[in-house]
């Protein structure tokens, strides 16, 4: 438990120094909470001593960040800026952007223009499935998208399964198409707003069918691109 905590504040660390300040703070309170289970399961009181101000420490650091990020959000000036290299794995939604989901939202609004093959609309099911997990009071999911002149039959009645099954969890889906499209991003009614250069379609296709990596997106490799999250103070729920 020592070695997992010294592995995840180490991260925590690397991420404040690069000012990625909502995941150095994740991981920070995910360190001091394996610390202070760790103080409990020792006897040694030299160890638990060294635990708690190590968690003291941390959480000191953390309620720091907090105080920074909510000053950002405030002005509208808070931004993280992040490379994910051609190769790489570990960037997974939940990593990039799931931190931003939480039970403060109640709508997402989707803007990628390629929402179109196959494989691309399951990234909009795997990002609604995120949602639905940690927006406890999500009530709609809108997309913005273009139309697949080629294959529109099968790009609809994709997008109109989604719906359905949205619909069993209480939320509503809407989705239009646009010809004149080309921003990628999503916009959270709690204010954050992910762009993702190369919208949700940024992962590689995987080597075979039976390889780490085609289920589970965490272990897929990633093509290149940039993400850009910043807080808008003033974005309203209702935006269409």
């Amino acid at each position: 438990m020592e070695s997992a905590a010294a592995s995840i504040l180490k991260r925590a660390v690397e991420m404040d120094k690069s000012e990625q300040y909502t995941m150095a703070l994740m991981l920070y309170q995910e360190g001091v909470q394996i610390l202070l289970d760790s103080m409990k399961e020792t006897k040694d009181q030299a160890r638990q001593k060294h635990f708690g101000t190590r968690a003291k420490q941390y959480l000191e650091r953390g309620e720091k960040l907090k105080a920074l990020i909510e000053k950002g959000k405030a002005a509208g000036t808070y931004r993280e800026l992040t490379k994910i290299e051609s190769g790489s794995i570990g960037h997974g939604y939940n990593t990039v952007f799931g931190r931003f989901l939480d039970a403060k939202v109640t709508y997402v609004r989707i803007e990628d223009p390629y929402i179109r093959a196959f494989h691309q609309c399951q990234n909009l099911v795997r990002l609604c499935e995120l949602a639905v997990r940690k927006c406890h009071a999500l009530s709609r999911i809108s997309l913005v998208t273009t139309l697949d002149t080629d294959d529109r039959k099968n790009q609809i009645a994709r997008l109109e399964e989604l719906k359905q099954s949205l619909s069993s969890h209480l939320i509503s889906f809407e989705f239009q198409f646009s010809d004149t499209l080309h921003d990628r991003q999503i916009s959270l009614s709690n204010g954050w707003v992910i762009k993702i250069g190369r919208g949700l379609d940024y992962f590689k296709a995987p080597s075979g069918k039976f390889v780490l990596g085609s289920c589970d997106m965490e272990l897929r490799p990633c093509l290149e691109t940039t993400v850009d999250i910043f807080h808008e103070s003033q974005l309203k729920n209702d935006v269409t």
